[in-house]
């Protein structure tokens, strides 16, 4: 998650040389893209840490590239770069979910800095995917029994209680409990009740 790549997305060659020296600057590994469209077709969300993205592009602009995204479920963080008639459009594409935007001409210290805050939110969004499949793979691994068990723990169920509702010993349900926990990771109840949440919503 150390090597998520910069796409720098602008129709203009001397703007995005720009951006290009200010990421080398900074150790930053990058992609240039002359287009939206250049962009999707070399596009992986796997890799992608955040876009430095124009509004203003000839075949697609910013905000319909945006809207694709978004609508695809993406959710890389977009920092615009946005001409002072164009803050309009960048106000309306925060709304729309986009990180940040920043006007021309550019102030390379507080792109930089949003950049890194978008690679830091990018990083956290890798981590808590891979928490998410890592529990759900957890889950799919309990018996009947166990998930039985597990989701009572979760309701707030007391040992006793679980075993009257399932008609089981006491020292049944401790068995079960302890490989419920061990097989999800958790580290006690407020662990697994988070592992839970992930996987079902708060509301589940």
């Amino acid at each position: 998650m150390t090597d998520f790549i910069v796409h720098i997305i602008d129709d203009n060659a001397s703007n995005r040389e720009l951006f290009q020296d200010l990421m080398d600057s900074d150790d930053l590994p990058w992609k240039s893209h002359a287009s939206a469209l250049q962009f999707l077709d070399a596009f992986d969300p796997e890799a992608a840490g955040c876009l430095i993205l124009d509004v203003r592009m000839p075949r697609m602009s910013g905000l319909e590239l945006l809207e694709k995204l978004n609508a695809d479920g993406i959710t890389v963080p977009i920092i615009l770069a946005t001409a002072h008639s164009d803050v309009p459009m960048a106000i309306q594409a925060m709304k729309q979910g986009a990180f940040d935007f920043h006007e021309k001409p550019i102030d390379n210290k507080a792109l930089l800095d949003s950049v890194h805050r978008a690679l830091d939110r990018r990083r956290q969004q890798a981590m808590t995917a891979e928490e998410s499949v890592q529990a759900r793979t957890a889950y799919d691994s309990l018996t009947p029994r166990e998930v039985d068990v597990y989701r009572l723990v979760v309701d707030g169920a007391m040992n006793k209680q679980i075993a009257y509702e399932l008609d089981i010993s006491q020292r049944t349900v401790e068995v079960h409990r302890a490989k419920v926990m061990e097989k999800m990771g958790a580290r006690n109840l407020a662990d697994l009740i988070k592992k839970h949440i992930m996987l079902h919503g708060a509301g589940k």
